[in-house]
């Protein structure tokens, strides 16, 4: 696909759907798990159709959130600047998640290292921080993608699909629904599933929570390809076998399969809009969920641009 989705611009006092930003600026200090590196993290308030874009402020440069600058999914979602594509910010997904699930379409998200800082390894702190920074509704409708047929990708025994839920114009609000199950080897993991309606609620209270987990004989591993320099137990659940290492357990029965729900989430906010459908997936990771939304939008007739009220439409 070239260049970014062109969604219609309807009169915004035609619109019940309202782009969102945040009242006032937040800022955070972290560590990145993969690098390792100390990062300055600050989350600013943006103009109707600015979108949530990343900035570089050590390197000077911008880059959009969108599914089409991705450039690594080893891991977690890296998104690259399309011009210079040495500039990257790593780890995305859990911070992109917290702005969908509460509706912030337009942020500019500042950091001065390649990384989100990972914070508890959940994407709880960063509802935390857009909760405390508070929202406001501008005067500009939404871009609402609705899904008109199914569209499926697989790799092996993993697939994921993006299925329609009907005409975005009989609902109230635009409609993600999930639905996925895991399967791992380790005995602590298994089998588990988790399913969620999107909502600010339903996200912050069932899986916000939910941390990202790795296995303990893989770690010397990540460790040799560069990766996980920054991981520990305090941001991070550490599986070997059907043991648990971390001294407080699990947060919850599926935290393994919410913490996937959550990348799922982080990973479809780069859809450039807000998507109204179903995703159902087994054995989803942030390769397969990219990969998802690139196949939407290669097929023009499997979503639909949503540019009116939902409710006037419905009258």
């Amino acid at each position: 696909m070239d260049g970014p989705i062109r969604l219609p611009n309807p009169n915004p006092a035609a619109s019940g759907w309202r782009q969102r930003t945040l009242k006032t600026a937040i800022d955070c200090v972290g560590i990145g798990v993969h690098s390792g590196r100390r990062v300055n993290l600050t989350i600013r308030p943006a103009a109707a159709g600015h979108g949530i874009v990343f900035r570089r402020t050590d390197l000077g440069r911008d880059i959009a959130a969108r599914f089409d600058n991705v450039a690594d999914t080893r891991l977690c979602t890296v998104l690259a600047d399309p011009a210079m594509q040495s500039v990257r910010v790593g780890t995305v997904e859990h911070l992109m998640a917290a702005l969908s699930a509460l509706a912030i379409d337009n942020a500019l998200i500042e950091l001065d290292g390649p990384e989100i800082p990972i914070l508890d390894g959940s994407a709880a702190p960063f509802v935390f921080l857009l909760d405390c920074a508070g929202s406001v509704a501008l005067d500009t409708p939404r871009q609402v993608i609705e899904i008109r047929h199914t569209v499926r990708v697989a790799a092996g025994e993993a697939w994921a699909e993006l299925r329609p839920l009907g005409p975005a114009a009989r609902a109230a609000d635009p409609v993600l629904q999930i639905d996925l199950s895991i399967d791992f080897t380790a005995a602590a993991i298994g089998r588990q599933s988790a399913s969620l309606r999107l909502t600010p609620d339903s996200f912050r209270h069932d899986v916000a929570p939910a941390r990202t987990f790795a296995h303990a004989a893989e770690v010397d591993q990540l460790h040799a390809a560069g990766l996980a320099r920054g991981g520990s137990l305090d941001n991070a659940i550490v599986v070997d076998g059907d043991a648990i290492l971390n001294p407080g357990g699990l947060r919850m029965n599926n935290e393994f399969a919410s913490h996937k729900l959550v990348d799922a989430v982080g990973d479809l906010a780069l859809a450039g809009g807000t998507l109204h459908g179903r995703f159902v997936a087994h054995r989803p990771g942030h390769a397969l969920n990219n990969r998802l939304l690139r196949a939407l939008f290669a097929d023009p007739t499997a979503w639909n641009p949503v540019a009116n009220d939902p409710l006037v439409a419905a009258a």
